[in-house]
């Protein structure tokens, strides 16, 4: 199974806190888990809870262990990969018992960040190094630190295009269509796919790439203000409109209700599909895809979304997990010191082809055609994340999950009755209502 990045599909849930969370013993909340000074004074074993559960049966993480003890030797590393990582760990915080180092899960309201994780050091100072760190920022202390970071846009097949004589990106969502048309009618490939089926890729490929269309970092907190996200002029209506537009004029696949993560993948890196929204996370899957089929990985391109501001593209960079110590844990020195090496020395992020949280180092070769064609890289703030979530959480919408998307799909397509003005009339009144119970 290949991975896909869940980081912003679950800030949905965020609002949401676990129930009952807290074990017997009462932790020192004001405990900083503060980086190590002196490797050769750490010790004690720490277990790691992951996510990536192809990394640890294949022994990936076992080898990041070792070189992790070239530095620490006194620091034994044990990983456990939960398959239901969202689920099982938010049962596991009920009690103390939920690993040193963990991925914050979704479902913990972040508010709620302080009972369950040591702060890792105030904002003021972390600001300067980490990127996302107002992600978890809360009264001025920082208590997660980015396993990565995604830039938004589509993985596109560069040979695919260019053989229906396309060689520039397209500059406004009309042009996109335009081009998905001459691939359709040159090629005779699916110009564009959406994963229907599998749901997620109609998700938070589309909603992170909110920030995008208007070049603005404050995009996604404004949702927080306003009563008609769905107004002309605003980038949820850009890009629901732009994926509207592309299943009513038939340039997606056939039938949505057949689709295929997995194969998709293939497909693409075949030229029988397109492009799809995605993040830059999924480049190396779809170039490894094209190797596996006997196809040049430098067939597989990325595109910003097709607007600009100001005569200049630009892309939102989000944040995946956040890396996290817990607060009841008795080796938090040696719990931080794993978070700092893994992401400062391991080169995980550069290995995923993602983007480092650490501001010094260079973006990665998947971003190569941005950084090239001077893309704007709009750091997506999440100062507002938690009141963007809890208006979300009531209207019953889901930003970030995939029924309004697919419902709009329908629609599209006809399986579902009224007009995408309709549609949008209704996700603005239930967002209206929403602002008013969530109290913003």
């Amino acid at each position: 199974m290949g991975k896909r990045t869940p980081s912003i599909a679950l800030l949905v849930t965020a609002a949401l806190t676990v129930a009952g969370c807290g074990g017997g013993a009462t932790p020192n909340v004001g405990e900083t888990a503060a980086a190590p000074l002196d490797a050769d004074s750490v010790s004690g074993g720490i277990t790691v809870l992951t996510n990536r559960t192809d990394l640890v049966q294949d022994g990936t993480m076992k080898k990041y262990a070792a070189e992790f003890n070239k530095t620490y030797p006194k620091v034994k590393v044990r990983f456990e990969a939960i398959t239901d990582y969202e689920g099982e760990v938010r049962i596991r915080m009920n009690t103390e018992n939920y690993g040193d180092v963990l991925l914050i899960p979704g479902a913990v309201a972040k508010g709620d960040y302080p009972k369950f994780f040591a702060p890792l050091g105030t904002a003021a100072s972390m600001r300067a190094k980490y990127l996302f760190t107002d992600k978890t920022d809360v009264d001025g202390k920082v208590y997660g630190i980015g396993t990565f970071g995604t830039a938004n846009g589509l993985v596109y097949n560069k040979t695919l295009w260019r053989k229906a004589g396309i060689t520039d990106w397209p500059t406004t969502p009309r042009q996109f269509l335009a081009d998905l048309r001459t691939v359709k009618e040159r090629t005779g490939a699916t110009p564009y796919y959406t994963n229907f089926k599998d749901g997620w890729p109609l998700s938070s490929p589309w909603t992170n790439s909110v920030g995008s269309v208007s070049c603005d970092s404050k995009a996604s907190d404004k949702l927080a203000e306003m009563d008609d996200p769905w107004a002309k002029g605003t980038d949820l209506n850009a890009l629901d409109t732009l994926l509207h537009d592309i299943v009513h004029e038939k340039l997606s696949e056939k039938d949505p209700t057949t689709t295929n993560w997995e194969s998709s993948k293939t497909l693409l890196a075949k030229g029988e599909i397109g492009s799809m929204m995605l993040g830059s996370w999924a480049v190396n899957q779809m170039r490894a895809a094209a190797e596996q089929a006997g196809r040049s990985p430098d067939d597989i391109g990325f595109m910003p979304v097709p607007a600009q501001s100001v005569g200049q593209f630009c892309a939102t960079l989000v944040s995946d997990y956040q890396q996290a110590v817990n607060v009841h844990s008795e080796h938090k020195e040696a719990a931080r010191a794993w978070i700092d090496w893994f992401t400062e020395k391991s080169g995980y992020s550069a290995k995923e082809g993602a983007v480092s949280v650490l501001r010094s180092a260079e973006l990665p070769e998947t971003l190569r055609e941005y950084i090239d064609n001077d893309v704007k890289m709009v750091e997506r703030s999440e100062l507002k994340t938690a009141e963007v979530n809890a208006i979300d959480d009531a209207s019953e919408i889901g930003l970030n999950k995939q029924d309004y998307r697919q419902k709009l799909v329908d629609v599209a397509r006809g399986a579902q009755g009224g007009s995408l003005q309709d549609y949008f009339d209704e996700l603005n009144r239930r967002w209206s209502e929403a602002r008013q119970t969530a109290g913003s």
